[in-house]
């Protein structure tokens, strides 16, 4: 099995984060954060991952340190989990319609990292919530697991809708690259022989 168990602890948080890629998308959330919460639930079950994740950190500042160490851990995870990349699909996309919204999301397992992010949400706060900070996390994640990901926001003008897309997009499309392609026979997916 495919998993990963990171913890990550500095002056600022405290992260316990558990993963299994071959998952049936369990969760169990706790980041100081409602609205993550709820985002990190969602990516869990979209992307049929298995998820425990804890967080304490310095709230009573911002969520700023909280969401790039939570996306910091997530991506060393995935690059955790799947060791040298041996029969996965290594691309994978998504377009994902949310009533109004429409985000696209593709990932390349390439061993480099970028991120890709045209996203214009509205408002600057969803509740408590910086919406900056969706940025912040998914920057943080293609760092650690060296991947290259792309986020388009085709339509849409809830910024609600357009967060909770982006992390269901990522999932599916995440889903999709670490996913076993059975005709790899056990191959690493680049002309390289190394990703």
């Amino acid at each position: 099995m495919r998993q990963a168990v990171v913890e990550r602890k500095t002056a600022e948080t405290k992260i316990f984060l558990k993963l299994n890629l071959d998952g049936g998308g369990k969760y169990k959330v706790a980041s100081g954060c409602g609205f993550m919460d709820h985002m990190l639930t969602l990516f869990a079950v979209h992307g049929n991952f298995d998820l425990e994740l804890s967080c304490e950190g310095d709230t009573w500042v911002d969520y700023h340190h909280s969401v790039e160490d939570m996306g910091i851990a997530l991506g060393q995870a995935f690059r955790q989990a799947l060791g040298d990349k041996r029969g996965i699909r290594r691309y994978g996309n998504m377009l994902l319609p949310m009533d109004e919204t429409l985000i696209m999301a593709a990932t390349d397992f390439s061993g480099r990292s970028f991120l890709g992010y045209s996203v214009q949400i509205p408002t600057e706060k969803v509740g408590d919530f910086d919406t900056e900070l969706v940025e912040e996390f998914w920057l943080g994640f293609v760092r650690q697991a060296e991947c290259a990901l792309h986020i388009r926001q085709l339509a849409g003008k809830n910024s609600h809708h357009i967060i909770e897309g982006i992390f269901k997009a990522v999932a599916s499309s995440l889903r999709q690259g670490v996913g076993i392609d059975e005709s790899l026979k056990d191959r690493i997916p680049s002309s390289k022989g190394v990703l």
